[in-house]
């Protein structure tokens, strides 16, 4: 889970290729999810409220009731 104002197949892009960081080790990311917002701070505001949840259960009920 992230924010970002690239292109979003940019974005996935960069996770799948090979560099140091914690998403460059494996190169199976895709995409589930997707909010849009005004801005980037309420972005980052809703990708800490969601990561505070530490609750698999719930994200996954999130991207369900999405899809």
């Amino acid at each position: 889970m992230g924010h970002t104002c690239e292109q979003i197949n940019e974005r996935i892009r960069k996770h799948n290729s090979n560099h140091k960081g914690f998403t460059g080790s494996e190169a199976d990311w895709k995409l589930v999810f997707i909010e849009n917002f005004p801005d980037k701070s309420s972005a980052y505001a809703r990708e800490r409220a969601v990561k505070s949840w530490k609750s698999r259960k719930k994200i996954e009920e999130l991207i369900l009731k999405k899809n």
